[in-house]
């Protein structure tokens, strides 16, 4: 009877550890996948006490300053399974598991690492220090639709190298009330455009391979983006300007070009934007107002429970472009941005420095902007925080109007060599007001004024506090 509690009280265990009923599916299933291999790493893939599943390491390419190949897979998951990693050339010494926050340990056989996934995660996998030729693990969630190209308002791209018909553009036009879907093992070498649509969902675990720009949102509303991965557009990965009620789920993506920034809006409203990795050389999000023939200002954005690896420039980057001609100036409001990790900022140019940048430019008025659950790790170059009433005569024709009510709340950052934070207005007129630090924690050292930051007397309002 004692024995059959204990094996009762296990089989328990195991259900709520999610071991038991666990699935994992990997894809494409053959090696003809239109994209190059990289052979620095063999990884596989299990539930736990099953078969081991090879899985494709694709070839990324990052970092513009010196373009560097990385390596990068995916699996999708429902429970818990584990992961082999090995590294095929060279020996190891030390391995970190990125973000660092998520806890994931490991044990280490010769050259390979074994470690467990109770959750879906985006994870980078780094041997010896080294984040340039590194491991991107991208354990997706299930996928909650799937398609096989006979219903109706379905885009259908199956398993295979796809390129569009329209190839002097280079793009794929997707009309209102249309389902895109890109299956497992799908690989579109185009640009994804969804103009003056309504009603468009883009899904699927399929990578736009090497496009223009990844996807394009003008003009629209009620968008969904879901589950794909771009890598390397020449320019955006998601670019949305004059639309509003956009949905941005489950998006990995990669940049190694001039401009190839990440997602960039431009006087858009109802976003949201959650559970991203975005590994960029350019900012990985940046919210602008007016550019080019949108105008209207921004609202009502969120983004949340994403990684962000700024190569170049910055992982976040609001404020930016306007219309200098308006009475007013045009507003961005109501920004939220919370459970974020940074793993990295790399900029030298000290005018396109912050980890969290708030610079106001072309008389844009900024109010209520949300920083909470922010982790940084050690960065390169750059700051952590830039806030700044500006004038950058690169892109501004004028300067901006005003920065009010901003707050962050449980930031954390642990690293050395990183530039002065920055905080300043223009002048008398054009000021930065109501800036709240709340529990900002500094390689261990609670935040408690501007000691050691650049800043001036054009700032009011700026307080601090900590549990």
């Amino acid at each position: 009877m004692i024995h059959t509690k204990n094996w009762i009280i296990g089989v328990l265990c195991l259900l709520s550890s999610g071991w038991l009923h666990a699935e994992v599916w990997v894809y494409p299933e053959t090696l003809s996948v239109g994209m190059a291999h990289n052979d620095d790493y063999t990884v596989r893939v299990r539930v736990p006490g099953g078969e081991w599943k090879d899985l494709f390491e694709y070839n990324v390419q990052v970092d513009m300053d010196r373009v560097q190949d990385a390596s990068m897979v995916q699996f999708d998951m429902d429970g818990t399974v584990e992961v082999m990693v090995k590294k095929n050339n060279g020996t190891v010494r030390e391995v970190a598991i990125r973000p660092l926050r998520n806890g994931v340990e490991y044990r280490q056989v010769q050259n390979a690492i074994y470690f467990t996934l109770d959750r879906p995660q985006y994870l980078s996998v780094e041997f010896d220090g080294d984040r340039l030729h590194n491991l991107h693990l991208f354990a997706n969630p299930p996928e909650t639709e799937r398609y096989d190209g006979t219903e109706a308002g379905v885009m259908y791209f199956g398993p295979g190298v796809h390129r569009p018909a329209d190839l002097p553009n280079n793009q794929i036009r997707i009309p209102s009330n249309t389902t895109v879907y890109l299956a497992p093992g799908a690989v579109v070498k185009a640009k994804l455009l969804v103009d003056k649509a309504e009603n468009v969902r883009i899904v699927g675990r399929g990578i736009l391979d090497h496009p223009i720009r990844g996807i394009e949102i003008t003009d629209s509303k009620q968008v969904t983006v879901d589950g794909i991965t771009v890598v390397n557009p020449d320019h955006y990965t998601v670019f949305g300007a004059g639309s509003s009620d956009v949905v941005i789920r489950n998006l990995k993506s990669f940049s190694c070009k001039g401009w190839s920034d990440g997602i960039d809006l431009m006087c858009c409203r109802r976003v949201t934007v959650e559970n991203i990795f975005m590994r960029n050389s350019d900012d990985c999000i940046a919210l602008y107002n007016h550019r080019w023939n949108w105008w209207g200002g921004s609202s009502d954005i969120s983004i949340s429970n994403a990684v962000l690896w700024a190569d170049v420039a910055h992982p976040i980057n609001i404020g930016g472009h306007g219309d200098p001609l308006s009475a007013e100036g045009e507003v961005m409001e109501r920004l939220t941005f919370r459970g974020i990790d940074i793993l990295e900022h790399d900029e030298d140019d000290p005018l396109y420095q912050g980890c969290m940048s708030v610079v106001c430019g072309d008389k844009n008025r900024i109010f209520d902007v949300l920083f909470e659950d922010i982790r940084v790790e050690s960065i390169q170059e750059g700051r952590l925080f830039c806030i700044r009433v500006n004038f950058n005569k690169k892109y501004d024709k004028q300067p901006g109007n005003s920065i009010e009510r901003l707050t962050f709340r449980n930031i954390t950052y642990t690293g050395v060599g990183e530039n002065p934070s920055l905080v300043m207005g223009w002048d008398e007129m054009r000021r930065v007001k109501n800036v709240t630090f709340e529990n900002v924690r500094v390689n261990g050292e609670w935040l408690t004024g501007l000691s050691g930051w650049t800043t001036n007397e054009f700032v009011e309002g700026v307080k601090f506090r900590h549990d």
